[in-house]
Formats: structure tokens, C-alpha cells, sequence
């Protein structure tokens, strides 16, 4: 497996060239990483219009995930989703997004900015933690808003997945390109049965490669799939650089290259192990009494309220032991390991959680989900004079903000959509003080 821009980039640094180009620093040392942080300059190619040494390591790339074409972002799967919506936008289909409510908040963004309709799709368990979507469902939505594109999140932040293999033939069947934020599941191709968005039937896909991979903050990859419309490959470079910041990161864009390397090597292997250690530590500690959820492989999601704590007070006892986790809330603890994750840090993890003392149950439940009613599109809610007041106050009022929601799974209101009291209920239950609404 090559590295082509590592190696350029090092060539360059080796040469000791008078650095009359950006940025400010000239590859002089402060942090360490200097003398490899370069802009683009002579045969250093260029991001958004590849053809040297980046299109070399991006087709690596897509050779490992076995898709037709895979980008980099520099700037995270936020970019790759804003480029997946746009590239929806070129077929030529009226401006109508199909997607499960447990969306990131930069989808009803970027809806705004391309002034596309967002219509929801609710759980089926009216849950504001995941947002599971039956073949069945999806086809009497496609049938009923004859949208552009079908967009899905998964897995999301919990570690729940969707069906994709049987929603992606719900959209072949209707002839609707199925949308996949698979942010936080790059390492799923590379597990001994290949659980990828794109090799299940996705033909658009973002990964943020920096949450599961070894790679740094903001590495990502937009793959296209093998049998997507032709528009998707032919515009994807321009769809990222219509978003995306003309500096991207060349310490980023050599870490998504190192990581081919890796991926084409030992990383498999790594992976596997991480795996099977993470499933003996998730049973060890379901015989414990904890209740563990989502399916994710390699994410570990307690529901601590059976044990006698909530999420955010059994993540206070973790950090006092110097544990950090991912993210916590009344319900929930996400803890993110890895084929990183040193040997003695997996044991320090299991210990802590076994040695905390079991109390009575938490009965207190969260509240349904709500249902808002929408008042404006999310364009219009976006680009309208807004104004900050207290949730209490909001009562009735059209949220201005592209989400309001905790935890990040299923937003309580999106944009355009009216705070009613299931919302305020959902609102304290949270802790949620403010937010913004339409002035």
C-alpha cells in the first residue's frame, strides 16, 4: 500500500526549502508537527480537484472500502454530509428529503442552505433514543412524499444501527438513493463480516474516519457506491467544494493516507480482537446487573438507572478514577474503546464499573417523544430574526435553531417546528435553560 502525500510531504520537509508559502509557522518546530504541515503547493495536488499524489491515496482508499469513488474531507463527515445532500439535489428531483429523525444537527443546516423540504421519519417506538425504521414504513413514506433521496443515520451516537440491507432495497425498489451518516461507523468494513453502510446497499456514505480509525480530528471520507447515479461521482469534487475551506489540513490529509497502510495491514486483525474483548467485558458486566444497549461492536452503551445511577452521575464516578468517556445524560453512558485502547486501560474500565456499588433502582423515566407540529421550513426558521429566551417562555414559540435535542439521537424540536409542552417536558427533563426561537 502506498503513502503518497506522507511521502511527499516528507521529501519536501527533507529538503529544507525557504518556505515563501503558507502557513505563518515556515516548519519551524513548536509543537513537533511543523515541518509536515504544508498548503498546496507544486506536487502537493489538490483537494477538491485530486489528480496527484491525493487522487493516488483517495483511490487506495476506495479500493479498501469498495466503493467507485472515495473522497477525503479534511473537515469532518459535517462537510461529507452538506456534499451528500447537495449531490441528491443533482438529479433533478424536487427538493424533498426523506430522513429518520435521529439526524446530526448539520442536515437540517444544510437543508436550510440548499433550501431543501426535510420530511421526518418518527420511530416506531416513540423513542427519543433511536429511531429504528421498518422496510414497511419506509415504503408507505417514500410512496406518500415521492422525496429526492432517503437519508439514514447509522449507527448513531448510541450505537444503534438500521436495517440497511432491507432499506436499501426498499429504495432500489422505488428508485431513491439511499443517504447513509455512517460517522460513526468507518471500522464496520473492516470487521470478519464486512458491516459497512456501502457494502449493505448505501449509495452515498460519509465516515468520519477520526472516531473509530487512526486517524487525527477531522479526517473523513465521502464514498460513493458502485452502482449510484452517475451524477454522485462525476459531481462529488465540486459538491465538497462548495462547503469546504480552501486550506485544508495536510497533517489531516497524511493521517487518512497513513491510515490505508494500516487498514491494508494489521488493523483488521487489531480490530477483531477489540471486538471479542469488548463483547466478553459487555457480558461480564450485563451478569453484573448493568443494562447495556445498542448493537454497535464496538461501542459500549450502559443504561445505568437499573444499577441505582444515572448516566451522568456514574460518569462523575468514572472521572473521578481519571476515566473519561465519550458522553453521558440522565439515561445513558457511551463509552468509546478501540483496537488503541492500551491493554491496561480496557482492565481499569471494567474494574471501575464492577466496583461500584449497586443501589436502588432510578425509576424516573424520560419523557415520549414529541411529535411538534411544524410552523415553517427549516430555511425559513434559519434565515428569520431569532431571539434567546428561557424554555418556559418559548411555549408556543417556532424554534430558530437547526436542532434542539438531548441526547444527540433524536432532536426534541428541529428548526421550524413549534415548542409544545411535550417539548418543555422533554426541555427539563434534559436541563435545557434556553433556546432560540423565531422573534
Amino acid at each position: 500500500m502506498t503513502t503518497p502525500i506522507i511521502d511527499f510531504v516528507r521529501r519536501y520537509a527533507e529538503k529544507n526549502a525557504v518556505r515563501m508559502h503558507m502557513p505563518g509557522h515556515k516548519g519551524q518546530n513548536v509543537l513537533g508537527c511543523e515541518p509536515w504541515d504544508i498548503t498546496e503547493i507544486s506536487g502537493a495536488d489538490e483537494l477538491y480537484h485530486a489528480r496527484g499524489v491525493i487522487r493516488e491515496s483517495e483511490e487506495n482508499a476506495a479500493a479498501l472500502f469498495g466503493s467507485a469513488r472515495t473522497l477525503y474531507s479534511a473537515e469532518g463527515s459535517s462537510l461529507c454530509i452538506r456534499a451528500m445532500l447537495y449531490l441528491a439535489l443533482m438529479q433533478g428531483r424536487p427538493p424533498v428529503l426523506l430522513a429518520a429523525r435521529n439526524a446530526h444537527r448539520v442536515l437540517t443546516a444544510a437543508a436550510a442552505l440548499l433550501d431543501i423540504d426535510v420530511r421526518w421519519l418518527y420511530s416506531e417506538e416513540n423513542s427519543l433514543l433511536s429511531c429504528p425504521v421498518s422496510p414497511a414504513a419506509l415504503d408507505a413514506a417514500i410512496r406518500r412524499e415521492q422525496p429526492m433521496a432517503v437519508y439514514l443515520t447509522s449507527p448513531d451516537y448510541l450505537g444503534n444501527t438500521q436495517d440497511i440491507p432491507a432499506l436499501s432495497a426498499v429504495c432500489r425498489a422505488h428508485g431513491v438513493p439511499l443517504l447513509v451518516d455512517n460517522a460513526h461507523g468507518a471500522y464496520l468494513r473492516f470487521l470478519p463480516e464486512d458491516r459497512h453502510p456501502l457494502s449493505l446497499g448505501a449509495d452515498l456514505c460519509c465516515d468520519s474516519a477520526h472516531k473509530t480509525l487512526p486517524c487525527l480530528t477531522g479526517a473523513a471520507y465521502l464514498h460513493v457506491g458502485k452502482n449510484a447515479p452517475a451524477v454522485f461521482a462525476q459531481q462529488a469534487e465540486r459538491a465538497l467544494s462548495l462547503f469546504a475551506s480552501t486550506s485544508p489540513s495536510y497533517l489531516i490529509l497524511q493521517s487518512l493516507d497513513a491510515a490505508n497502510a494500516r487498514l491494508a495491514a494489521d488493523f483488521p486483525g487489531q480490530l477483531a480482537d477489540a471486538v471479542r474483548r469488548l463483547s466478553a467485558i459487555k457480558g461480564r458486566l450485563a451478569d453484573h446487573g448493568y443494562a447495556l444497549t445498542g448493537d454497535e461492536p464496538l461501542k459500549l452503551t450502559l443504561a445505568p438507572k437499573g444499577f441505582g445511577y444515572t448516566g451522568d452521575g456514574l460518569h462523575d464516578l468514572l472521572r473521578a478514577r481519571n476515566i473519561e468517556c465519550e458522553f453521558s445524560d440522565p439515561d445513558h453512558l457511551v463509552l468509546m474503546p478501540g483496537p488503541a485502547t492500551p491493554a491496561a486501560d480496557w482492565q481499569r474500565v471494567e474494574s471501575a464499573l464492577l466496583a461500584v456499588p449497586r443501589r436502588a433502582p432510578i425509576t424516573q423515566v424520560p419523557p415520549s417523544l414529541p411529535h411538534p407540529a411544524r410552523a415553517c421550513s427549516p430555511r425559513q426558521a434559519l434565515l428569520s430574526p431569532q431571539i434567546e429566551l428561557s424554555v418556559e417562555k418559548a411555549l408556543g414559540r417556532t424554534l430558530a435553531d437547526a436542532h434542539a435535542g438531548c441526547p444527540p439521537a433524536v432532536p426534541i424540536v428541529a428548526a421550524g417546528e413549534i415548542i409544545d409542552g411535550d417539548a418543555l417536558r422533554c426541555f427539563r427533563y434534559y436541563g435545557f435553560d434556553t433556546c432560540h426561537v423565531i422573534a
